[in-house]
């Protein structure tokens, strides 16, 4: 299924607008592919930062509820220790 596309104007700075014209030449398309593919580049990069960052958070939360838990048991049967 083709994707619906639309049509942007931007302004650049015209070290970026040389930067794309590069690209798109050594990789043989549009600078509009270019810029969408920088585009997609950056918000999967910034998917995996967020995914990294909410298994750290989550890694931290599991390691909260193990140290309780382990409490809880030294409590209970306090030759575990």
């Amino acid at each position: 299924m083709a994707m619906r596309v639309e049509r942007l104007t931007i302004s650049l700075p015209s070290d970026l607008v040389e930067l794309a014209d590069k690209i798109a030449h050594e990789k043989k398309v549009s600078r509009s592919k270019v810029v969408s593919l920088c585009l997609q580049e950056y918000a999967d990069r910034r998917l995996q930062k967020a995914m990294e960052e909410g298994y750290k958070a989550m890694a931290e939360e599991n390691l909260k509820c193990a140290e309780s838990a382990m409490r809880s048991v030294h409590e209970v049967l306090p030759e575990w220790k």
